[in-house]
Formats: structure tokens, C-alpha cells, sequence
């Protein structure tokens, strides 16, 4: 690894503020609070930096990705219901040019329709999707995440 954590920027869209109060059965007992801080204490044990984004305004999500080049190394993404339909956001990513992974808590793949299907199919950033682990799946994601960035740097 190198001598610096990897920075992960972990960036949660439109309604992950209401975790904890959504249903449980789809999205578990955790507030977003909650989460950010197993995400942070998941992170340190494997050597990476995270830095929390949450909004519920598209256009302040793309703001943020244009800002990232510099400030971090990957995208750790759960873009709630945007991932189904919000093509600018995949612009964004694109623009961005950083290894991202898309995760969501509920299985979206065994939800309604419209949920199967990824705005971010494609993209060359999204190497990876985790979803319908719950809370446990950020840890995968991050462990993918590191393995990404190692292979990148090798």
C-alpha cells in the first residue's frame, strides 16, 4: 500500500438522510449518521481515507463530482432512486474520470422494474455495483474500492 491512505470520497444521494426512519425490511435500522460512522471505522482498518457528501439536490451531487480530481482517489456512490434515471449525474462521473463503485442497501435487481435498471451501465468509472447487502455491503465495497486503487498504482 502506499504510504498515503487512498481517499475515498463516499457520496450519498436523495433520501439517505431518512435511513432509519425508511423501511426497515429494505434499508435496515441505521440513521445515515450511523452508517458514516461504521463506513469511517471500516475504512481505517483497511487503510483508507473517507470523506462524507449527502445531499438531496442533483445539482449540488454534480457540483461535487466536478470538484473531486484533485481531492480524492475514488467514488464510493449510493445514488438512491438517481441511479435509475439521472443522466447528468452520469455525466458527472464521467467528467470526473475516478474509479467509482455504485452501491445500494436493498436489492434493487429484485425490486420494481424501473430499479433493475442503472443509469451508470456502462460507464467506464463503474467498475463495480454492490447492492442488497445492507450496511455490511459498504465494507465489501470498500475492500473493492482498495483493490481497485492498488491494481491502478501497481
Amino acid at each position: 500500500m502506499s504510504a498515503r491512505a487512498w481517499r475515498i470520497e463516499v457520496m450519498h444521494g436523495v433520501n439517505l438522510d431518512q435511513l432509519g426512519r425508511r423501511d426497515p425490511l429494505l434499508y435496515g435500522t441505521l440513521t445515515l449518521a450511523e452508517l458514516e460512522r461504521r463506513i469511517e471505522t471500516d475504512a481505517r482498518e483497511l487503510g483508507l481515507a473517507t470523506r462524507f457528501f449527502h445531499t438531496n439536490h442533483e445539482g449540488e451531487l454534480i457540483e461535487r463530482l466536478h470538484s473531486l480530481r484533485d481531492q480524492a482517489d475514488a467514488i464510493l456512490l449510493n445514488p438512491g432512486a438517481w441511479g435509475h434515471y439521472a443522466w447528468a449525474i452520469r455525466d458527472a462521473l464521467d467528467i470526473a474520470a475516478l474509479p467509482t463503485l455504485e452501491i445500494h442497501l436493498s436489492d434493487v435487481q429484485s425490486r420494481e422494474p424501473w430499479r433493475r435498471v442503472s443509469v451508470f451501465d456502462g460507464l467506464e468509472q463503474r467498475f463495480a455495483t454492490v447492492s442488497g447487502r445492507g450496511p455490511d455491503g459498504y465494507r465489501d465495497a470498500l475492500a473493492l474500492l482498495r483493490e481497485e486503487l492498488e491494481r491502478g498504482r501497481g
